[in-house]
């Protein structure tokens, strides 16, 4: 049994990969920040439906810190390397984001690489790739790269594009023949298997609550969660990913109207509250000058190209994506199954 370490195993996407891998009979290592998150990882899988864990195993390890990496990729053949350092809030200077998210990406690829592992697939994402394209005719392939000193770019996103440039970087440079791919997914949607709601569904949540009054003209390539999972998978395995990026997007756009009134009408129950008036974007940057926080983060977002191109995931990986409407409405369904919802 070939065995796989999942880095950030309490992640949603690490949740939905450790899931999968056990289905598929791998045996599995994760690492969890501190040991009382052991629980919530079994937790999650439970409600996956597993039900024996003797596949399973658990290191403490921490992205900041070099202690246990060592003993994580021991015997492991692949990592999943889909673990990014969290925040609690936006720091003041963005290299207290930048500089954990290059440094842990680099710690997880000189363990790797040292204890002799095959390939690591790295989580990136789409903001590494396309915030850099603004004419909306521009399809968006894994060529592209997101400027990281584009004007206006989060710290998040900055700290990701960094991270990935960095990994690459390091693979020609000192890799020593360690294979290497990325997945770089769009807006993450589909089932949470625990409570604990990725920020994705805050902007779901948002819309349902009401507490979004009026609608931004924003619009997202979406990807279901079990899909960017088995994407991961299908880059682990597959002889023609090494050395390549996939962007992961279930193809097309959605706007945030059109997710307003898509959820309104599946799910009546709900839909009371939910606001369909479009709000213009000259208010929002109004706003944000005027120094509204809500509005200064979804600013940037504004008249970003999303046209962006799956057809490498899915010709070189026999990928098919689920539709944008069930990752949605898979996950205003677990807004409501977790309580997120009144």
């Amino acid at each position: 049994m070939e065995q796989v370490l999942v880095t950030g195993g309490t992640g949603f996407v690490a949740s939905h990969c450790i899931l999968q891998l056990l289905q598929q009979g791998y045996q599995v290592k994760t690492t969890i920040r501190t040991p009382d998150k052991k629980d919530k990882v079994l937790e999650m899988l439970r409600t996956g439906g597993i039900t024996n864990f003797q596949d399973i195993q658990f290191v403490v390890a921490d992205l900041t810190a070099d202690s246990n990496w060592s003993l994580a990729v021991a015997d492991c053949k692949y990592v999943l390397h889909v673990a990014s350092p969290i925040f609690l809030r936006v720091p003041k200077d963005p290299n207290e984001m930048i500089r954990p998210a290059v440094d842990g990406t680099l710690r997880v690829l000189k363990a790797a690489r040292d204890a002799g592992v095959k390939r690591v697939v790295m989580t990136s994402n789409f903001g590494a790739v396309g915030y850099s394209h603004k004419d909306p005719t521009t399809l968006i392939t894994e060529q592209d790269y997101t400027d990281p000193n584009e004007k206006g770019l989060s710290a998040y996103n900055r700290s990701k594009v960094m991270a990935e440039q960095a990994a690459w970087q390091f693979i020609r440079q000192q890799g020593n023949g360690l294979e290497f791919c990325t997945v770089n997914p769009m807006g993450i949607f589909g089932p949470s298997l625990g409570p604990d709601l990725s920020s994705g569904f805050e902007l779901l949540r948002n819309i349902m609550t009401g507490a979004m009054k009026a609608i931004p003209n924003m619009v997202l390539g979406i990807v279901d969660v079990r899909d960017v999972a088995d994407l991961h998978i299908r880059a682990m395995t597959s002889s023609q990913a090494n050395g390549e990026r996939f962007l992961a997007l279930a193809g097309g756009t959605m706007s945030l109207l059109q997710m307003a009134h898509f959820i309104k009408e599946k799910m009546p129950a709900v839909g009371a509250k939910i606001s369909t008036r479009p709000l213009a974007d000259w208010k929002i940057k109004l706003a944000a000058l005027l120094g509204n926080q809500k509005a200064k983060a979804v600013a940037p977002m504004l008249g970003i190209n999303r046209n962006a191109s799956n057809q490498k995931a899915m010709t070189v990986l026999g990928w098919h994506p689920r539709s944008n409407e069930t990752a949605v409405l898979a996950a205003a369904e677990s807004l409501v199954k977790y309580g997120a919802i009144q």
